[in-house]
């Protein structure tokens, strides 16, 4: 029975470690950014190498979630600032709806592009394990920085903004 056991868990180990593919498909501060395609709101397709080239702040959140809440505004603010400096933010929707995520924004007068993981499969492959999460990208596509949890104001996002933006 030991024996039979002792197998089972080894084959289990060796299958998870060969289904996980290569470390290059998983989200990691100094490694490549996964590339995505996922559709906005409006039902328009976004893919995450099309934005080469850019510094990116990339945010994992969901209307329900009430620190993603209370960061919005600030989230909104940076991307007011900052797009024309060439920071583009992105805020990946974890599981709802194109309807709800529009009235949410409509309600809390938000304008930065939002797509939707409604599968969640991008927040798989970006190990997401708890919202807010958001991801600090340069332009060469290397994650810099990870945080996890809400942003207490505007200047908390941007310490971590100078190290995508010269």
């Amino acid at each position: 029975m030991k024996i039979a056991l002792l197998i089972i868990l080894t084959l289990v180990l060796l299958i998870n470690g060969c289904a996980g593919g290569s470390e290059a498909s998983v989200a990691r501060v100094g490694g490549l950014a996964p590339d995505f395609q996922l559709q906005d709101v409006d039902g328009k397709s976004v893919a995450l190498g099309n934005l080469q080239d850019k510094p990116l702040l990339l945010n994992f959140w969901a209307t329900w979630c009430p620190p993603c809440r209370s960061e919005m505004p600030y989230i909104q603010q940076v991307y007011d600032e900052w797009s024309d400096k060439g920071l583009v933010v992105l805020a990946i929707n974890v599981g709802e709806s194109s309807a709800k995520v529009k009235e949410f924004m409509q309600s809390y007068g938000l304008s930065f592009p939002v797509l939707l993981d409604t599968k969640e499969k991008v927040t798989q492959i970006y190990n997401i394990g708890g919202i807010p999460t958001t991801f600090f990208i340069d332009r060469d596509g290397i994650i810099q920085v990870k945080i996890i949890g809400a942003f207490p104001s505007k200047a908390a996002i941007e310490k971590d903004l100078s190290k995508i933006i010269p």
